[in-house]
C-alpha cells in the first residue's frame, strides 16, 4: 500500500514538472510586439520566418500611429514596441531601452482609384491640388482616431491651402484598410492611405504623393525596459532590420531603414 501511494505521488511529480516545464516553455517563447498599422503587413509576413529560425513565438497587436505610442508611453507590457517620430513622451515614460532604437523604414502617404478609373496626374503639388479640388468625394484614415496617415493627410491639405475647402469632400475610415475598400466598391473617388496599407483588390495604385507636401513617416522600434527576454526582444529587432526584413518592407512600398 504504502508502495503504491508512493508510486501515485512519484506520477503526480512526474506530471506536475511535465505540465510546469510545458507552461514555463510556452511562456518562455513568446514574445510580444506592438506597431501601427502602417507597417502590420511587413510584419505579418516577417514573423512566420522568425519563428522557423528561433523557435520563439511572437504575438504582435496593431493600431494607429498616435494609439500605439500611447499605450507604450503608459507602460504596457511589450517587448518590442514600434513606434513613429516624434515620439518624446515614450522615451520620458521609461519603458524602452533609448540606445536600442532601430529604424526599420518608412512610408509614404499615397493615392489609390477604383480599378479601371483614369490615374490622376499627381506628380507635383499643384497637379495634387487640382486632382483635390475636382474630386467628388475622398477616404482617408480617420485622423481624430489618431491613424497617422490621417494625420500626413491633414498636413498635406494644410500646404496646399485647401484644408476648409475641402472638408465637404472628406469621408474618414477605420484606418487605411477602410478607406481602400470604400475606393473598391466604389463609394468614393479617390482614396489616400499608406502605400503599405493599399492592397485591397479592386484598386490601382496611382503612387506617392509628392515629397514637398507629404513627409514619409519612419518606424523606429525598440527593445522595451521590462521585456521579459530583452536577448530574444533584441533578436526580434535585429531580424526586423535585417537585409530579409528590407526587401518585404521595399515590397510593401515602404523605404528600408530610413
Amino acid at each position: 500500500m504504502k508502495y503504491l501511494l508512493s508510486s501515485a505521488v512519484a506520477v503526480a511529480l512526474v506530471i506536475a514538472l511535465i505540465l510546469g516545464n510545458t507552461s514555463s516553455a510556452r511562456a518562455q517563447s513568446e514574445i510580444t510586439l506592438i506597431a501601427p498599422g502602417g507597417i502590420r503587413a511587413a510584419i505579418e509576413q516577417l514573423i512566420p520566418g522568425f519563428e522557423r529560425k528561433t523557435g520563439r513565438k511572437v504575438k504582435a497587436t496593431f493600431g494607429s500611429g498616435l494609439g500605439t505610442k500611447q499605450q507604450v508611453a503608459r507602460g504596457e507590457p511589450f517587448d518590442v514596441p514600434i513606434v513613429q517620430p516624434p515620439y518624446p513622451e515614450v522615451l520620458a515614460s521609461g519603458h524602452v531601452v533609448p540606445s536600442s532604437a532601430t529604424p526599420l523604414a518608412s512610408v509614404a502617404v499615397g493615392v489609390a482609384v477604383r480599378q479601371g478609373a483614369p490615374k490622376p496626374d499627381i506628380s507635383t503639388p499643384e497637379a495634387v491640388k487640382r486632382m483635390l479640388l475636382a474630386a467628388n468625394s475622398i477616404s482617408y484614415p480617420n485622423a481624430a482616431r489618431g491613424a497617422a496617415a490621417g494625420v500626413s493627410f491633414n498636413e498635406t491639405l494644410k500646404q496646399l491651402g485647401i484644408a476648409e475647402q475641402m472638408q465637404p469632400k472628406l469621408k474618414p475610415a477605420q484606418g487605411g484598410a477602410g478607406a481602400m475598400a470604400a475606393v473598391a466598391k466604389g463609394e468614393v473617388e479617390i482614396g489616400l492611405t499608406f502605400l503599405s496599407e493599399m492592397s485591397e483588390p479592386g484598386i490601382t495604385v496611382v503612387g506617392p504623393l509628392p515629397p514637398e507636401i507629404s513627409t514619409p513617416t519612419r518606424l523606429v522600434g525598440f527593445v522595451s525596459s521590462h521585456a521579459k527576454d530583452p536577448i530574444a526582444a533584441k533578436a526580434l529587432l535585429d531580424y526586423l532590420s535585417s537585409p530579409e526584413a528590407a526587401a518585404v518592407y521595399t515590397a510593401q512600398g515602404m523605404q528600408p531603414g530610413r
